[in-house]
């Protein structure tokens, strides 16, 4: 064997040698992301989700229906729920399950979905108790007014504030998006309310003639996603855009987020829906995505299981087919990161549940429920 040859040899021998000793070394590359678990499938168009006390879960289904799942996520029960006026249609129907905060003790729980008929709809709010795996006092407790005609942007999320009153979002109904600003109304807008409907005499426009005492906060588009942070007593929401524009919010009682006045967004048909992407009293979004990413649910993680996510909101897009995690500094957004895009399919929901995972429920005919934990 010639010298050249023999060097080039010994050299690959010396290389595979090293990769062998290298295959063996613990890896201290990070990993990936979080582990995906597929706890329950077969779930029709699931719109959001609660953790019941006693473990496992309540969901709703846009449909109608209030299911009931075990820890391990099997279908232990779906109820159709009766509720006043309900319609279901494109983007209407059962909505929110809200557990008051009081549920172990009371079994209260509230309800949002959409109520009337194809030519006069809005939204409703419900209140009713837990017992036995049944809904029982089922009461109308408020509904948005005016009625509108189509099915569409309605909101529907609700918080629970430390006050025990309850904040809930209402869309502006698509076509009427210049009633955001018409403080007359509930279009566009989210208001805050006592947990049997009545007003709250703190509210910010309480006693103002020709507005509604409901409202809290105005010039919202769709809003799908809200939080409280207990640890900083802040109100986050975010909103679908038109065509780019969506937005995350701080909320404040009391302020104008601005639509359909001021946006980056345009219009479907790509004409221009207004000249200002900001207005003189009207609050500018804290982070805005274009293109949109349709986003819907959003839980801001405050648990053990992932350390490194601490603090950080996270998002679930529709459109966008993406988990969104944005990093925080203060009321900034500093960094973000897309995850679960591997799945190609449409997010609903997200919440951080009592055992610090977090929980996703996905969008369509066929829905699931999903658990993510750490690698």
């Amino acid at each position: 064997m010639s010298l050249s040859r023999t060097l080039l040899f010994t050299l690959a021998l010396s290389l595979q040698q090293v990769a062998l000793a290298a295959s063996s070394l613990p890896s201290s590359l990070p990993p990936s992301g979080p582990k995906v678990q597929i706890l329950t499938e077969g779930l029709e168009y699931p719109w959001s989700l609660s953790f019941l006390p006693s473990g496992g879960f309540l969901l709703t289904e846009r449909s109608g229906q209030l299911v009931t799942l075990g820890s391990d996520g099997q279908v232990l029960q779906k109820l159709d729920v009766n509720l006043p006026e309900f319609y279901a249609a494109a983007q209407g129907g059962l909505l929110e399950v809200l557990l008051a905060d009081n549920f172990a003790q009371s079994g209260r729980l509230f309800l949002s979905y959409v109520c009337g008929t194809a030519n006069a709809n809005s939204v409703c709010l419900a209140s009713a108790s837990w017992q036995d795996n049944q809904l029982t006092d089922v009461k109308k407790i408020f509904r948005a007014t005016p009625d509108r005609r189509g099915a569409a942007h309605y909101g529907g999320r609700m918080v629970q504030l430390p006050d025990q009153s309850l904040v809930l979002t209402l869309g502006d109904g698509f076509d009427y998006r210049e009633q955001a600003q018409n403080k007359a109304n509930h279009l566009g807008k989210i208001v805050r309310l006592q947990q049997d409907g009545s007003v709250p005499a703190d509210n910010p426009f309480v006693g103002q003639a020709a507005v509604a005492a409901e409202i809290f906060t105005l010039g919202h588009r769709n809003v799908q996603g809200i939080i409280y942070d207990a640890a900083t007593g802040k109100l986050w929401s975010h909103e679908h855009g038109p065509k780019g524009g969506d937005e995350l919010n701080l909320l404040q009682a009391g302020v104008n987020y601005g639509w359909p006045v001021a946006t980056t967004g345009i219009d479907y048909t790509g004409a221009r829906i207004s000249p200002f992407t900001r207005f003189t009293g009207m609050a500018e979004p804290v982070y805005q995505w274009s293109p949109s990413i349709a986003p819907a649910g959003m839980t801001l993680y405050r648990g053990e299981a992932f350390p490194q996510y601490h603090g950080n909101i996270f998002i679930t897009a529709l459109a966008g087919k993406a988990l969104h995690r944005l990093v925080l500094d203060g009321d900034k957004v500093i960094e973000e990161e897309k995850l679960l895009t591997e799945l190609d399919s449409r997010l609903r929901d997200v919440r951080t549940g009592p055992d610090g995972l977090i929980y996703i429920l996905t969008d369509g005919p066929a829905g699931k429920l999903l658990r993510l934990t750490p690698q």
